[in-house]
């Protein structure tokens, strides 16, 4: 058991100036993670769990304002700073359009930088302070584990790196197994709102770790025949693990103990 780190995800194109921020985040106690373009830094916001997010929006082959307003469709809510050579009040004001927390433009000091992320980061955690938690904290469920660190769903057959959204998702039904938990509440826990096309983005992800899941089962569940939408298993055939969907109301996380 040990602090755990904030985690920061740094894209630059610049690589002095990268590895600058970088050597001196990491010698502040940050666990720092460091792209210089944006299409792979894109990728990783999807499956990383980052605490802050420094940005350039000038990037190589990469529009970063594109990649500002995707970081914000998929988390409404981790801190995102840019740092950006355009000083014009135009630039800072699309920044902050598009949901940036704050704008510091080039050059700069490095030890403001890190002032500014200490103030956003208090303010983000309501002067709470860091929880103590099991780096390797893992939640058995069946034949199953959850490594919710490093988002992997663990299984004899397979081990499999789950999405930022599938981790949480997954999470958060183990966290109330055996119990219903309504739509609404998955949708405001997982993805900040309610609304049609995030509702029609949760039943595909349950779709998908419905699909991880039968990995367990493979030599139970029959064939689908034609409209059928729900997984049938073979006559007194029981899982141990089930996400049953409650028609109109919600899921749950059938789990039979032993």
């Amino acid at each position: 058991m040990k602090l755990k780190k904030e985690k920061v995800m740094l894209v630059d194109s610049s690589d002095n100036l990268r590895h600058v921020i970088k050597d001196y985040l990491e010698m502040s106690g940050y666990d720092v993670v460091d792209y210089n373009g944006g299409l792979d830094a894109n990728k990783s916001f999807n499956k990383g769990l980052y605490d802050i997010c420094i940005i350039d929006v000038a990037l190589k082959n990469y529009d970063g304002y594109k990649l500002l307003q995707n970081m914000r469709k998929l988390d409404k809510n981790v801190p995102i700073i840019i740092l950006s050579s355009y000083t014009s009040k135009e630039a800072r004001i699309k920044g902050f359009n598009l949901g940036c927390d704050d704008y510091i433009t080039k050059p700069f000091s490095i030890e403001e930088l890190g002032l500014r992320m200490q103030a956003i980061l208090r303010r983000c955690q309501n002067n709470a302070p860091r929880e103590y938690v099991n780096e390797d904290e893992v939640i058995k469920f069946g034949n199953f584990s959850l490594n919710y660190t490093e988002m992997q769903l663990i299984h004899p057959k397979i081990t499999r790196t789950l999405t930022r959204k599938e981790c949480e998702l997954l999470k958060l039904l183990l966290d109330h197994k055996n119990k219903l938990v309504p739509r609404e509440i998955i949708l405001r826990e997982v993805w900040g709102e309610d609304d049609n096309t995030t509702s029609r983005s949760m039943d595909v992800f349950m779709t998908k770790l419905r699909g991880y899941i039968l990995v367990d089962y493979e030599d139970k569940v029959l064939p689908k025949k034609d409209g059928e939408r729900k997984v049938k298993y073979k006559d007194g055939f029981q899982p141990t693990v089930e996400i049953c969907n409650i028609h109109g109301t919600g899921f749950m996380m059938r789990v039979l103990e032993n």
